[in-house]
């Protein structure tokens, strides 16, 4: 692996960092939001849902243009604009200006995974690919972990609004990074080694999308996507609040349940990730389902630290694993000339999960004054995701997919 690649998968790993440091840094903050804002939680939801809406809309388009453009400009831009929003997110007196300053954060993140997945594809070898994301999506799990430590030890000495800027900062800075180690294409020669494909080809964008929408297995994918992503949206929004309010366990052990996801997300990240080059994608995909539906009954069931604490762990298990492998699947099922432009659509489908999951569970929590109903959303949404692949699970185990633009060579 070149040093390039190593930079770039360094620059990768600070990207998502930052990028899911503010987006689940939200949940470990609504408690004292709640209070703060005088707020609800279907309206703590619609803060949450504004943040995936922008980020929804724009993910395709990102996933288009780094196909097509400098994805260092991408990663540099609008990580700046993700930190700009976080800093906005210290001054809201109101719902409709936290959700759009969320927004605005929302338009920041929608680079921080499609380009970054696809810059990372463009210059490792096809063996590595799944350790490589697995060391990227590592990012997301050691930001929950350190922020679930450092948030209960500053809110008391300097508020809610001070860590919004805290983490604003830091986006501001690792968008000076990626402008330093990201490179969007990798020499011809060092393409076609870590490819082993002819030089990149042009593919219109109608092209582009006739293709991928005529394909069922996105469409599969693409809806497990949706549905896993509404599964794990309500327990890192909601799991916080739910241990303090209806549990009565103190902030600082609520806030370190999303740690012990973290941790337990790396750990799945280091040994599925790497295990999934060798026994597939999709079976990894769907173990995962069935261990988040699992976490999911627990979290309804349990009433007691040590519990909630266990099947934390075993839904961070899930978690930390399904987003590199989601991402791997791309490059083993598809052409890889349309990477960039799947990882983007099927950010839509995650979009939408995402969009939906906080409102109508927030919405189901104050119609009934209790956190079970919304968790057994979590596990019935988990499993539907699982019974989605089972049609794929043995038709695409693994190994990359021929690039329709290499002709004979890519079938050989």
């Amino acid at each position: 692996m070149s040093r390039r690649a190593v930079a770039i998968i360094i620059a990768g790993f600070f990207t998502v960092f930052v990028a899911f440091a503010i987006r689940y840094g939200y949940g470990l903050l609504l408690p004292e939001m709640l209070s703060s804002l005088s707020i609800s939680k279907t309206a703590a939801g619609v803060i949450y849902s504004s943040y995936f809406f922008t980020a929804t809309l724009l993910s395709p388009i990102l996933g288009l243009l780094v196909d097509r453009w400098n994805a260092r400009v991408i990663l540099t831009v609008f990580v700046a604009l993700l930190g700009t929003g976080a800093c906005l997110m210290s001054l809201p007196a109101t719902v409709l200006q936290a959700s759009i300053f969320f927004a605005i954060v929302g338009i920041g993140h929608s680079a921080c995974w499609a380009p970054v997945v696809t810059v990372v594809l463009r210059w490792v070898g096809e063996k590595r690919r799944g350790i490589a994301l697995s060391m990227v999506d590592l990012g997301s799990t050691v930001s929950i972990a350190f922020w679930s430590i450092m948030i209960p030890l500053m809110i008391v000495p300097y508020g809610w609004r001070m860590i919004w800027v805290c983490m604003g900062a830091l986006g501001l800075l690792v968008a000076g990074m990626n402008f330093c180690l990201v490179r969007s294409h990798p020499s011809s020669e060092v393409e076609n080694t870590v490819s082993k494909a002819v030089p990149k080809v042009q593919i219109s964008i109608k092209a582009a999308y006739a293709a991928i929408l005529r394909d069922k297995r996105f469409h599969l994918i693409g809806f497990s996507y949706l549905l896993i992503s509404f599964s794990i949206l309500i327990p890192f929004l909601f799991l916080t609040v739910y241990a303090i309010q209806e549990l009565k366990i103190s902030y600082s052990s609520a806030a370190g349940l999303l740690g012990v996801a973290g941790v337990a997300g790396a750990v799945g990240k280091l040994i599925l990730g790497p295990i999934s080059d060798f026994v597939g994608r999709v079976k990894v995909m769907m173990l995962c389902g069935v261990v988040i539906a699992v976490g999911g009954m627990g979290f309804a069931y349990a009433r007691g630290l040590p519990a909630l604490i266990f099947f934390t762990a075993v839904f961070g298990v899930g978690y930390g694993t399904i987003w590199p492998v989601f991402a791997a699947s791309v490059r083993d099922l598809f052409p890889k000339e349309y990477a960039g432009s799947i990882v983007g659509l099927w950010t839509v489908y995650h979009g939408l999960g995402s969009i939906i999951a906080p409102v109508f569970a927030g919405w189901t929590i104050d119609a009934t004054g209790t956190y079970y109903w919304a968790f057994i959303l979590t596990v019935t949404s988990a499993i539907l995701s699982f019974l989605l692949l089972l049609p794929l699970a043995n038709a695409f185990p693994h190994g990359p997919a021929p690039s329709r633009a290499s002709g004979a060579q890519g079938r050989k």
